[in-house]
């Protein structure tokens, strides 16, 4: 059984899909950070790059979007990439590509102040704009319209040679202007040729909506916006035929049966308002899944652990056997494939809810026999085929390394729930009791020796107060003596463990050297 579960609250929406009752994929959606992707503006250029050939414009969405060279002419690459298409061309669309992309400047097809409309294929990430395309795309049901591009092509998920050929047939003989293109999706497979025409019809009048709005609008603007998670969610389980959507709030409960009568003779999905008192996530374990998946370690079945770690250029996850101590040596090495098999199943879940994108590295537990190095190998790809995120994975090294790329469209799960710590300014450590004692001791003698203070309190976390009291204490008085100083203690709550000051016991101010 497969169904989404969506969660709605004032500022956030989340989106679950469970498959067997296990969370399958997670997105999690902030109001005041709606998605992107898909959305089209009306730009001005705000600043050239010529040694990146590269330039900044703005979109009006608080940091100006950033648009490469190879995302301003023709690059049959994305559009393989997002759209996973087959193009039917008679001629190596992608030598051209190349060679445009050689003799062309940056400062050739852009000025600037010049107006541009563009198409976000990149969220803005941190401090990281926006990834911006000139080669528009508008996505329908069953088509992509591509208004400067074109192409004519049809999904290669569709194995179907007889569907394949008949979708071929049908955008060949489309009335449109030349320098237009279509995309068959997946879900065309089904779709009749008037269904088909219909929906093309309606791309060609959005589009011409928006180049209206172009050029009736002076600023940087939003001209299209992508279809919001709720409506995604609606059209996943129409065309993936999952069994149930469930909702915790009535209105959107009442939006979603809206949205999904036209569809209704295709697809019998059940569409169910939960009532409940305990929360949606909390009764179908959601929510520690999500706990889970927040931590470094995630403990397998088999006793293994998987341990999620990152770098300033990388992922990286590393598989070890845990608890899995209690085997017969002669049966090692089968049981470590079991444990690496089952790690390649949890790292593609993982991945998926958490998000990660960019590079990644993942290191299994080392095998002897290439034959099972292939097997773990083989099944992590197939279970990274089951992501909706386009994923690259090389082969695996001598050392049991797999290098892998997935694609990224959106901040980490931990991006969007967590900030970094005020205190340890995201290392996750802090320096221990008897560091700071060290530090202190340094730090009295400078104030004595230089700021001539003789009469001084040491004012510090209790914590750390109490480790003093074990020695430490009565070393640092004997210091200050040493100096003709003296030195009083006082606690302080506000304080953090790491933190201490000196201060005057005659005015009471706080001494800086």
């Amino acid at each position: 059984m497969e169904e989404i579960l969506l969660n709605i609250e004032t500022k956030e929406i989340r989106y679950a899909h469970l498959k067997n009752g296990t969370l399958h994929d997670l997105i999690v959606e902030r109001k005041r950070e709606r998605q992107m992707t898909g959305n089209i503006y009306k730009g001005k250029v705000t600043n050239i790059l010529h040694n990146i050939q590269s330039a900044f414009i703005d979109i009006s969405e608080g940091e100006n979007g950033f648009i490469h060279i190879s995302d301003i002419i023709e690059n049959t690459k994305k559009f393989e990439e997002m759209f996973d298409m087959d193009f039917d061309l008679d001629y190596d669309i992608s030598s051209v590509d190349t060679k445009q992309t050689q003799n062309l400047k940056i400062d050739q097809v852009l000025k600037n102040d010049q107006s541009v409309i563009v198409q976000v294929v990149k969220e803005p990430i941190g401090t990281k704009g926006a990834r911006l395309t000139s080669k528009i795309s508008l996505p329908g049901r069953y088509l992509v319209l591509l208004p400067n591009s074109p192409h004519r092509g049809v999904s290669r998920k569709i194995e179907d040679r007889g569907a394949r050929d008949r979708l071929k047939r049908i955008i060949r003989s489309f009335d449109m202007p030349q320098n237009m293109g279509l995309i068959c999706r997946t879900a065309s497979q089904n779709a009749t040729t008037d269904m088909l025409i219909i929906e093309a019809h309606d791309l060609l009048k959005t589009w011409m909506t928006i180049m209206e709005n172009f050029n009736k609008t002076p600023k940087a603007h939003l001209l299209y916006e992508e279809s919001d998670i709720i409506k995604r969610a609606v059209m996943t389980c129409v065309d993936k035929k999952f069994d149930r959507l469930l909702v915790d709030d009535y209105n959107v409960f009442d939006h979603c049966k809206r949205l999904y009568t036209p569809y209704a003779l295709e697809h019998p999905l059940r569409i169910e308002y939960y009532r409940d008192k305990m929360p949606m996530f909390e009764r179908f374990a959601v929510e520690k899944e999500i706990e889970r998946s927040l931590r470094h370690k995630i403990w397998l079945t088999s006793g293994g652990y998987l341990y999620f770690d990152q770098t300033e250029a990388m992922h990286t996850v590393d598989v070890n056997s845990g608890r899995s101590k209690n085997f017969d040596r002669e049966d090692v090495e089968e049981t470590l494939v079991r444990i690496n098999l089952e790690a390649a199943e949890e790292i593609s879940r993982q991945l998926r809810i958490r998000n990660v994108g960019g590079l990644i590295i993942c290191d299994f537990i080392d095998m002897r026999s290439r034959k099972n190095q292939r097997r773990v190998l083989e099944h992590l790809k197939d279970c990274m085929k089951e992501d909706a995120a386009k994923c690259t994975i090389l082969g695996m090294s001598e050392f049991g390394l797999v290098e892998m790329t997935r694609q990224r469209s959106r901040g980490t799960l931990s991006q969007t729930i967590f900030t970094n710590c005020p205190y340890c300014h995201g290392s996750g450590l802090i320096k221990t009791h008897e560091s700071i004692s060290i530090e202190i001791e340094r730090e009295l003698k400078k104030v004595i020796n230089c700021g001539q203070q003789f009469a001084l309190k040491l004012v510090a976390h209790p914590q750390l107060m109490h480790y003093l009291d074990e020695g430490d204490k009565e070393f640092l008085i004997s210091v200050a003596e040493s100096l003709n100083a003296r030195l009083e203690f006082e606690t302080q709550d506000e304080l953090h463990v790491n933190e201490y000051r000196f201060v005057s016991s005659i005015n009471q101010k706080l001494i800086e050297v």
